[in-house]
């Protein structure tokens, strides 16, 4: 196994060279004063194991670390620190092991036994496992990860705010976004200090779920921002895009072919979490759902099916209680199914809640033809 050594004290660099080269077990094919030049080394020469100094000037060994992560998150990450308070931290994070200085032969063979153990677990995994397997993100109603090959098996986020985080750099699309931008979002009470810790270990613990569910997903750092990237998963929300059409269907291959797309709506976007900084996204979705549903509707009713047009207006409706296409419509599906106290009932209990909640009357065009029907 290769490794590069990374500690701002020359003396304690020094030190642990010795200690790894009377080892024998590793290869060492760097060793940097500068947190920098490490990770320059790591972007054109891949290492297996970093062993890095948390306590340095120019970048704190946590921030490199998240970089690292970045760059490979195979690379395994043994944190070296003088301040035993820093150990636990240290260790939550995307941390192999960590050390205490001054680092001695005994705790350091602990150490490579057991990056030794994981090393062998890694190369046991058989390849082909993943291979079958459709890995799906969904984002409508809550955030869920789905697993075809184990449809009942159910994530287990850390916290709620890991939870936020990923929704957050999943809901940016691949953008970077700063650091501080994603501190003020998720820990706007925090003093800056604490909160880039707690974004710290947040981003790790979403790393650890990624790759306990073996998800082609990456949460990469570089110059002070993040960005989350994917291969090789299915969003809900990127497929209802890809089939979304907001023109009146023709077919019944077209209707057909929508419901499937329809189908992949649970609920409003990211519903359940509140997230203010996804509303405007929450909005745009739903106005596109409720477009593309109301032409199948229209298309049920031209073609004989108003049962299952009704239907379908009265979830609809749950979405969008004051539209008044959504009336419309439901009532034309009343008339067309013959039930005249339906359609009364109906309206009644729409004009009933404009007046309550909005202090207005349906439009006199409506008004003049639910009277005539009746």
């Amino acid at each position: 196994m290769k490794a590069i050594l990374i500690d701002d004290e020359k003396p304690a660099l020094q030190h642990l060279e010795r200690l790894l080269l009377k080892d024998g077990r590793l290869e060492i094919t760097g060793k940097y004063t500068s947190a920098r030049r490490g990770l320059e080394h790591l972007e054109r020469d891949k290492a297996d194991i970093v062993f890095l100094d948390i306590g340095m000037p120019e970048m704190n060994g946590l921030e490199a670390g998240e970089y690292i992560a970045g760059l490979d998150r195979s690379t395994r990450i043994v944190y070296i620190t003088a301040y035993s308070e820093y150990a636990i931290e240290a260790f939550e994070l995307n941390a192999a092991d960590y050390l205490l200085k001054p680092v001695t032969s005994q705790r350091l063979s602990k150490t490579l036994e057991r990056l030794e153990k994981s090393e062998a677990r890694t190369e046991s995994l058989p390849k082909s496992a993943a291979q079958v397997k459709e890995l799906s993100i969904l984002c409508f109603k809550r955030l869920e990860f789905t697993d075809s090959m184990e449809p009942a098996r159910k994530m287990q986020w850390r916290t709620s705010k890991a939870q936020e985080v990923f929704a957050l750099l999943l809901h940016n699309r691949g953008q970077w976004i700063m650091k501080d931008t994603i501190v003020d979002l998720v820990w706007p009470d925090f003093k800056p200090e604490k909160a880039v810790t707690n974004l710290h270990t947040t981003v790790y613990h979403i790393r650890k779920l990624l790759k306990a569910w073996d998800m082609e997903v990456l949460v990469e750092f570089s110059q002070e921002r993040y960005r989350l990237t994917k291969e090789k998963v299915v969003l809900d929300v990127e497929e209802f895009e890809r089939g979304y059409s907001g023109t009146p269907v023709e077919s019944d291959e077209e209707w057909l072919r929508r419901e499937n797309v329809l189908k992949l709506y649970r609920g409003d976007y990211l519903e359940e979490h509140h997230y203010d900084w996804a509303e405007i996204r929450r909005k745009e979705l739903q106005v596109r759902y409720i477009r593309m549903a109301l032409h199948s509707a229209e298309y049920e009713l031209s073609s004989g099916r108003p049962r299952q047009a009704l239907d379908r207006l009265l979830d609809l409706q749950a979405v969008d209680p004051y539209s008044d296409q959504i009336c419309r419509l439901a009532l034309r599906s009343y008339a067309d199914l013959g039930d005249f106290i339906g359609f009364r009932t109906h309206y009644d209990k729409y004009k009933e809640l404009l007046e309550r909640d909005l202090g207005i009357r349906p439009d006199q065009v409506m008004d003049s033809w639910v009277q005539k029907v009746l």
